[in-house]
């Protein structure tokens, strides 16, 4: 037990890691410091192609319980306590119901060998209750109740500490 603790806080500190190297990203591209963009969602163009750009969000929800990363690829959204039964995912031996995908091939949980995310700290963008953002195809819209996320079509997920659903 105490080997899967330490591998869980071991991921936790790498997802922060990550993270935080987004924001500084975010921070030196646009040459301000964090404060003066406190109030809106981060949306980061970054050339990982020459002839393409990609652009990233990474938002949480007012309590920090639910953070989300939006890119022209997809979805991923981590929520740090959950009360709703995981979903199984097949031939994991993990634990699943904390990282939840939405990209072209749907909506599919991810199998997680270390610890649960934690809630996401203030260094990640807040999107206010009643607020979304989009990055290409994708939106995620917060709300008291969850986060819902949703591609071009309307087909996505509704994710909350007591529950998630797929919709459209």
């Amino acid at each position: 037990m105490t080997s899967t603790r330490a591998i869980r806080t071991w991921l936790v500190v790498d997802v922060l890691l990550v993270i935080v190297l987004l924001v500084l990203v975010v921070v030196v591209t646009s040459g301000g410091s964090p404060s003066a963009h406190a109030s809106a969602p981060t949306v980061t163009p970054s050339t990982s192609a020459p002839s393409a750009a990609t652009e990233t969000a990474a938002v949480r929800l007012p309590s920090g319980n639910i953070a989300c990363t939006l890119s022209d690829d997809g979805v991923t959204c981590t929520i740090a306590s959950i009360t709703f039964d995981p979903p199984a995912v097949a031939g994991c031996t993990g634990e699943t119901g904390h990282v939840i995908v939405l990209n072209d091939a749907g909506v599919s949980f991810t199998c997680e060998t270390g610890p649960a995310p934690t809630v996401a700290g203030a260094d990640v963008r807040t999107l206010d209750y009643g607020s979304d953002v989009t990055v290409g195809d994708y939106t995620c819209t917060s709300a008291t109740n969850g986060v819902t996320c949703v591609d071009g079509d309307g087909k996505g997920f509704r994710l909350a500490r007591a529950a998630w659903t797929e919709v459209g």
